[in-house]
């Protein structure tokens, strides 16, 4: 039985966080230094705490890392550059221009080494021919708020892009490109994270139109007339600079899971991983796993206190009105608070330290802030977590952590 939830559940949330660090992954998987040039280059949350790894493995190297505002870290000889997340600004389209003709230098002998983490694909914004960054912006605007999950985001991302979907590989051959990716997104396929700069890409462009009818996104006459064109369409899987590549998943949602677990065992309570893509509405899923914590205290099922339910993937916010401020983590915590039975505590966090575009991390449901339960509906149906939170004391504040492996929530169920 623990005394006090709270430390342990922040507890829990360090450990995850810590299991996905890239100081510890990066040297697992860093080939042989080559003997011929080498660059590194990349985007995402993590990136740059990657390229410090593998300056302290390698010694100062040449090359671009681009990072959300605040999470530029000292480094060696890798340029680190700060640009806007999650919806793209000049300094990202000027950084990731400079990245491909870095790249386009290379030749036989050389190596590309990519570093890419979540958030990278707002980073590393490189309009197809024709468009503008004002194009890309708005179609990540419509994006964020239409409800459509990551995989179909970063769809519509790739065939709008000179550097996604591949085309970063592409654009480096004949050089080898390896590249070493930290997951954020359901399932862990290296095609969506960052959307694949530097992997195969299997989706068209028609995919693409179809998403963006789906959601009825308005999209600007350049952009709808630029996805009927062939210039749209991601490189061939079967080019050949796509043989030469290597791509290497080094931190991923499961081993944050897996490490938070043990960390529960070890303070005597029993661990339940309900799965590492759990995904839908935000609200929603509070809802779920609000269900699966009564069902726990009121009949042993799925598991007997005390025990903690486990779980991680990344859910959407479709806003239907109101103006609040909050991520995902927080509403779905806010949900999920409104309909728990009582004793129950729980976080919701997002492992980069940032929960959508507040300076929280995510939320807290603890005996304190139960106590202001029946404010909460109205701070939900405007979309206004973060304003119960913070007035409630459960804001939950880490700074950036230089990592991302998707959000992270654990449900206390006592003995």
């Amino acid at each position: 039985m623990i005394a006090d939830p709270e430390p342990f559940l922040r507890g829990l949330f360090r450990a995850a966080v810590a299991a996905a660090d890239p100081g510890l992954a990066v040297p697992n998987f860093l080939p042989a230094k080559p003997a011929g040039r080498v660059v590194v280059v990349g985007a995402g949350k993590a990136s740059a705490k990657m390229a410090q790894a593998v300056e302290a493995a390698w010694g100062p190297c040449e090359g671009i890392v681009i990072v959300p505002y605040g999470g530029a870290l000292p480094t060696e000889g890798i340029e680190i550059v700060e640009a806007r997340h999650p919806v793209p600004d000049a300094a990202g389209e000027a950084a990731a221009g400079r990245i491909l003709n870095l790249v386009s230098g290379l030749g036989e002998g050389d190596l590309a080494l990519c570093l890419i983490s979540g958030g990278g694909s707002a980073l590393m914004a490189a309009p197809g021919e024709g468009l503008t960054l004002a194009d890309k912006q708005a179609v990540n605007k419509a994006l964020l708020s239409c409800g459509a999950a990551i995989d179909e985001m970063n769809c519509l991302r790739k065939h709008l892009s000179r550097i996604k979907g591949g085309r970063l590989t592409v654009a480096a051959w004949p050089a080898r490109t390896v590249t070493l990716t930290i997951s954020d997104v359901p399932g862990d396929d290296p095609a969506i994270i960052a959307s694949g700069p530097t992997v195969a890409d299997p989706t068209t462009a028609t995919e693409a139109r179809a998403i963006a009818a789906r959601y009825h996104l308005a999209l600007s006459d350049a952009v709808a007339a630029y996805l009927q064109t062939p210039a749209a369409e991601t490189p061939d899987p079967s080019h050949p600079a796509f043989a030469a590549a290597e791509c290497h998943l080094i931190a991923t949602p499961q081993m944050a899971l897996e490490a938070a677990a043990a960390t529960a065992r070890a303070e005597g309570v029993t661990p339940l991983i309900l799965g590492d893509a759990l995904e839908g509405e935000a609200a929603e899923l509070g809802i779920v796993l609000a269900g699966i914590a009564r069902a726990a205290v009121t009949h042993g099922h799925p598991v007997t206190g005390p025990a903690v339910l486990l779980s991680g993937g990344e859910t959407t916010v479709t806003v239907r009105g109101g103006a609040g401020r909050g991520g995902r983590n927080s509403e779905c915590l806010l949900s999920f608070g409104l309909h728990a039975p009582e004793g129950v505590s729980a976080i919701a966090c997002d492992t980069d330290g940032i929960d959508g575009s507040e300076d929280n991390a995510g939320a807290l449901w603890v005996p304190r802030v139960a106590a202001h339960k029946a404010e909460a509906r109205k701070y939900l149906e405007a979309h206004d977590a973060y304003s119960f939170f913070e007035k409630a004391g459960g804001l939950v504040v880490s700074g950036p952590t230089h990592t991302n492996v998707n959000d992270f929530r654990a449900v206390y169920i006592p003995g």
